[in-house]
């Protein structure tokens, strides 16, 4: 019981916007197998999908609560809205909105008589912190697909495409919802990092050429963070990190690792509200190791908290999968892996970090 209390502690003081003096160990939650974490609120709320399928969200003090749908992909800052995708009557995923003591509610696409492709035609995928703008992936049969911001007053926004015939997609927005971030498809198929301000797109690109795509952004859009900082160059596996001071800079992983057919990537997925905590994965497809990165200096999650507290950290399991989501103070981070048994969640509370250097 002594981890519910910490976290609860925690998850209070996140609640009431106070600093809490952090202990000197991490600490780390496995959810129940199955239980798949993608996004964490700074009240604490936990939300994401079930192996099973299906949406959920869940605390320390309720544990899992199913809540329909077919995932649940991002929640607002007090995590009382909750983003994702659901099917409607005909069985076609849309995006669409839950909140509390509430059923899903469909968000359509990009126009009104918009044709899925396949059996899919929308997915919320980023939200606003207070939950009033959504952004994600949109398509009008599988010809277009477009990324999109939702806000009530306007509905689905189609954001474009800057290449003619080729797709985008917004994978996050910031916190204020003016800064949506994504990726835009490249005649040749790359997916470079892409940002869109008042519906005009920015491309992004690195000292070795157009960096891969953006998945996160803080609360002013201030801190982009993505993959892919050196295309073309197998040799080099770092993720990246784009901020309206300094610019962009490459996020090294701990090593390289080779594969067997083409090459581990270093993916940042999430980044804390200063960009002093940075996480993701090093990946070849689900084979993958979470990172988190600190001060830019990277560690595997799995080394990090075996030295900070959590001696039997990921025993036993495959692989240690990807760190999906962090709060706004780099606290809490969440993610999954391949556990024992199958693909696992978990939930970690980190030490305090300390000045920066």
């Amino acid at each position: 019981m002594r981890w519910v209390i910490r976290v609860a502690a925690v998850v209070a003081a996140l609640a009431l916007g106070t600093a809490t003096q952090a202990e000197d160990e991490a600490l780390m939650i496995v959810l129940p197998t199955g239980v798949l974490p993608l996004a964490v609120s700074s009240s604490g709320v936990v939300v994401g999908g079930l192996r099973t399928g299906g949406g959920f969200h869940w605390m320390p003090t309720s544990g899992t609560v199913f809540i329909g749908g077919l995932q649940a992909l991002a929640v607002s800052r007090d995590g009382r809205t909750i983003t994702g995708e659901a099917f409607d009557a005909n069985r076609i995923q849309q995006a669409a909105i839950w909140q509390r003591a509430s059923e899903w509610r469909l968000l359509g696409s990009i126009t009104p008589t918009a044709r899925p492709c396949d059996r899919d035609l929308s997915t919320a995928i980023g939200s606003s912190d207070d939950g009033k703008t959504l952004v994600g992936l949109a398509w009008d049969t599988c010809a277009v697909a477009r990324a999109f911001r939702w806000e009530e007053g306007t509905g689905m926004v189609n954001l474009g495409s800057t290449v003619t015939g080729r797709s985008s997609r917004a994978n996050s927005v910031s916190g204020d919802g003016k800064v949506v971030v994504g990726w835009q498809e490249l005649i040749s198929g790359y997916w470079q990092a892409a940002k869109w301000v008042n519906g005009t797109q920015t491309l992004y690109t690195g000292d070795a050429g157009p960096l891969g795509q953006a998945w996160a952004t803080n609360s002013s859009g201030s801190i982009i963070v993505g993959q892919v900082c050196r295309p073309g160059d197998l040799r080099d596996q770092s993720a990246w990190v784009w901020t309206a001071r300094d610019g962009m800079a490459c996020l090294p992983v701990p090593i390289l690792r080779p594969a067997i057919e083409g090459s581990f990537l270093g993916i940042a997925q999430a980044t804390s509200e200063d960009g002093r905590v940075i996480g993701g994965g090093h990946s070849f497809g689900l084979e993958s190791e979470s990172i988190i990165w600190i001060d830019r200096q990277p560690h595997y999650l799995k080394a990090y908290l075996r030295e900070h507290g959590v001696p039997n950290a990921f025993e036993g399991w495959f692989n240690t999968g990807f760190i999906t989501d962090i709060s706004r103070d780099g606290r809490v981070l969440v993610g999954y892996g391949a556990g024992p048994k199958d693909f696992t969640g978990y939930v970690v509370v980190l030490p305090g970090l300390g000045e920066q250097k």
